[in-house]
């Protein structure tokens, strides 16, 4: 039988002991998952039971095999990608919302869902600096909701498509070309693959710290130009994932008033967190991001203290995703939507129905407080510091580039023992540093993930977790001091009898 009210209260005050047990005991669990491949198949039926079991059993069983099965992602030793925001705020925000099953798509299916989401979205647009342009109260731009970063750059991405193609109607498909950049995240050559549309990648240099320059955006413009191709949009990044580069946007700007169909997005899925410290404001381009940026991203559940997915897109004219979205068969008018009174949302990203997001970013922000939330990414920043010191410190580790905000690219480097050595091919040394890796990624007590700058392998150190102390960035250095040492004494046994530690 279903539960009644009285057994889901009972079994909610367990779900909560235990969620709170589980967030005391998290810095004592490993990081990574010590499961191997195929091993929930072997514990749980692979078919559905006919009859309902015992809800108790049930849970249980979430605590015996599920659990075993995750990787911690808000675990204070997690550094790998970007560690996921996880925030008790944010957890009862996700609660309250999956209670009520509200599917948003227009304002009559449940108004406080719509009217939250046009709120907090232009609350979290003035406490990241965001021009007033982009806010719902302009009546012209406006903030929304998407589930990730690579949702919010395809709607961007078809929004201006729609907006080229009306501008230039005797275009034809085939010539569309996305820009992005040899460090742009993946999600620009999804969006290609997505909507059967080119994508060129427009490669960028170690030298300008990987960074798109005005003058390669110009040489790819003008080439493509000459062979009667039509770039409609670029993705320019305001830290890459891979090291958390920025694009020069002053010099894109540039550039970009000599080429007005060319749609700007910004994808800061990380960093745009920072943009809440006016002290990063300048670094990261904000006056001119807010001066010509056609549209902006980033992601609240990486660097932002909410659950997963929390993915924020601002448009500076909302009217281009309409026009490129809006699809209203009979049975989805409304009164309001008709008199245009009202946002729906639905006409603002691919899908129909939409998750109450708006409920945990507004916990969220609510419960820290704008100087709560900017004192968190600064406690970031400096623990990235702490590390990078520590590195620079290092006699055998180097910074791979100059560290970006909380996350730091570094790699195995050793010293040569003599004046004669000869130094280390980059074959030699990305070999080297995927020996290094691997060491690393075998170990449980800690998470971290590799990049490649250039045809240099690297690795990552990401800090972000809410629970992650500077204690635990020692530990953390120390680690990987050790596997450093080891790596380098199993290479040295195997180089031909030639020795290269120092």
């Amino acid at each position: 039988m279903p539960m009644d009210i009285e057994q889901f209260r009972k079994a909610g005050y367990q779900a909560i002991d235990r969620i709170c047990d589980y967030y005391y005991s998290l810095q004592e669990r490993s990081v990574i998952s010590e499961v191997e491949p195929g091993y929930l198949r072997e514990n749980i039926p692979l078919c559905a039971p006919e009859e309902g079991e015992d809800f108790q059993v049930i849970a249980n069983d979430y605590q015996k095999f599920i659990l075993p099965g995750l990787t911690h992602w808000q675990h204070p030793s997690f550094f790998a990608y970007f560690p996921t925001a996880c925030t008790f705020e944010g957890i009862l925000g996700d609660l309250y919302a999956s209670s009520t099953c509200n599917p948003g798509f227009n304002w009559s299916s449940s108004p406080a869902c719509t009217e939250l989401e046009a709120i907090v979205m232009d609350w979290a647009a003035n406490l990241l600096g965001l021009s007033e342009a982009f806010t719902n109260a302009s009546g012209i731009g406006g903030g929304v909701l998407q589930t990730t970063a690579s949702d919010s750059a395809l709607v961007a991405v078809v929004a201006a498509r729609s907006l080229y193609q009306r501008q230039h109607p005797e275009t034809k498909m085939e010539d569309l070309i996305i820009y992005t950049t040899t460090q742009t995240h993946s999600l620009g050559a999804k969006a290609g693959l997505v909507l059967g549309l080119q994508v060129r990648s427009i490669e960028v240099k170690t030298e300008d710290e990987l960074s798109l320059r005005g003058d390669a955006l110009r040489h790819a413009l003008d080439e493509d130009a000459k062979l009667g191709r039509k770039p409609f949009i670029l993705i320019a990044t305001v830290g890459t994932t891979s090291t958390g580069a920025v694009d020069n946007i002053p010099e894109i700007r540039d550039v970009v008033n000599d080429y007005p169909s060319l749609w700007v997005h910004i994808d800061a899925a990380w960093a745009g967190l920072a943009l809440s410290c006016p002290e990063n404001r300048s670094k990261l381009y904000l006056e001119e991001i807010n001066s010509f940026a056609h549209s902006f991203c980033t992601n609240f559940h990486k660097w932002g203290l909410v659950n997963f997915d929390c993915s924020t897109l601002w448009v500076r004219d909302r009217k281009h995703l309409t026009d490129a979205l809006d699809i209203t068969p009979i049975f989805l008018r409304t009164k309001h939507g008709d008199a245009g009174t009202v946002i729906d949302y639905r006409n603002w990203h691919l899908g129909l129905g939409r998750r109450f997001r708006s409920l945990k970013l507004w916990f969220v922000l609510r419960g820290f407080g704008a100087e709560g939330f900017r004192k968190y990414i600064r406690r970031c920043i400096t623990l990235n510091q702490l590390f990078v010191k520590l590195i620079q410190d290092s006699e055998d580790l180097t910074l791979a580039i100059p560290p970006s905000l909380a996350l730091t690219v570094f790699k195995l480097s050793p010293k040569l023992k003599s004046a004669n050595q000869p130094a280390l091919s980059t074959e030699s040394l990305n070999e080297l540093n995927r020996f290094f890796f691997g060491r690393l990624s075998a170990r449980h007590d800690i998470m971290l993930t590799q990049t490649s700058l250039n045809g240099t392998f690297c690795i990552r150190f990401a800090v972000g977790a809410a629970r992650t102390t500077e204690q635990h960035i020692r530990d953390a250095h120390s680690i990987i001091e050790k596997e450093a040492k080891v790596a380098l004494e199993a290479w040295d046994q195997t180089v031909n009898g030639i020795s290269i530690v120092g």
